[in-house]
């Protein structure tokens, strides 16, 4: 199991919230997802066959890329 806290900028709603809890949370092998607004920070938790790359993929197609560190 892995886990990652990151940034992603465009989180600015609760509508914003959701699309980003409930899209990532369909990618296969994701386990968990919460997503702030206010601090706009996502934690996701995954095991395979779930990646990085994957996860930063979908953020990507629903234009909720995470800040690049």
């Amino acid at each position: 199991m892995e886990k990652k806290t990151f940034t992603v900028p465009d989180i600015s709603c609760e509508h914003c919230v959701r699309a980003v809890e409930t899209e990532v949370g369909e990618v296969a092998g994701v386990s968990g997802v919460t997503a702030d607004a206010n601090s706009k920070q996502v934690t996701v938790e995954w095991a395979a066959p779930a990646s990085w790359d994957s996860i930063k993929a979908k953020l990507v197609e629903i234009e909720y890329p995470p800040a690049e560190a």
